[in-house]
């Protein structure tokens, strides 16, 4: 990590260190280095900075492409300054995909957040299943991460009450190999294991579409 990064995590940390009861679990479970896709649950905006303050890897995001665009050009400069890239969002992007697999394979760190956007009742939607596409093509180790307390983090009040912020790490994995073609079929299973992988991490009311589901 460069020293800018590090000066800019130090800054994102700040908040969460003093207006929020942050609690971090399975550091351990980072690897230190090589390829490795971090995927996560996304509730709120501040999981951005928030991921980047809790794991000890320099981190690459996946970013909706209109961050690039008029009026948020200049904010999308600077993202990519940092080595995040844009993706056209619902559809097959097989620029963002290609950056993608070249950032795994030069063993840095990439966060894809499966359900494409935020939700809006903190519970796992329907994933894309662009990061199973990834991992299967770049052999990449997947890190998932459950987040859970950011909605809370609305309008003024936070800073005074100071929301229970939780960041789960779970154990990496890779998705089981196959040979031949990816089937369709077989995309939506990946896509379901690692969307299993992070609902486990999640309390029961945050799994949504991916809780266990009664005979």
């Amino acid at each position: 990590m460069s020293w800018l990064y590090n000066i800019i995590k130090f800054f994102l940390w700040l908040p969460f260190l003093l207006f929020t009861r942050r609690r971090v679990i399975g550091k351990e479970n980072i690897p230190s280095q090589g390829g490795l896709l971090v995927v996560a649950n996304h509730i709120n905006l501040p999981d951005v900075p928030l991921l980047v303050a809790s794991l000890n890897r320099g981190l690459i995001f996946m970013v909706k492409k209109e961050l690039f665009q008029p009026p948020f050009s200049f904010l999308g400069y600077l993202i990519g300054k940092f080595g995040n890239f844009p993706v056209h969002r619902g559809h097959f992007d097989r620029k963002a995909l290609r950056q993608a697999k070249e950032i795994l394979t030069d063993n840095l760190a990439l966060v894809i957040f499966p359900e494409g956007m935020r939700s809006r009742n903190g519970q796992l939607q329907r994933a894309f299943p662009g990061p199973a596409l990834i991992a299967f093509h770049s052999g990449a180790l997947i890190l998932p991460v459950g987040i859970t307390g950011t909605e809370k983090i609305k309008g003024r009040g936070w800073i005074v009450t100071r929301p229970r912020i939780t960041v789960n790490i779970g154990v990496p994995f890779h998705l089981p190999s196959i040979s031949g073609k990816l089937t369709r079929t077989e995309l939506t299973e990946y896509t379901e294991i690692i969307m299993k992988h992070i609902a486990t991490l999640l309390p029961i009311e945050y799994q949504g579409y991916y809780a266990p589901r009664r005979d």
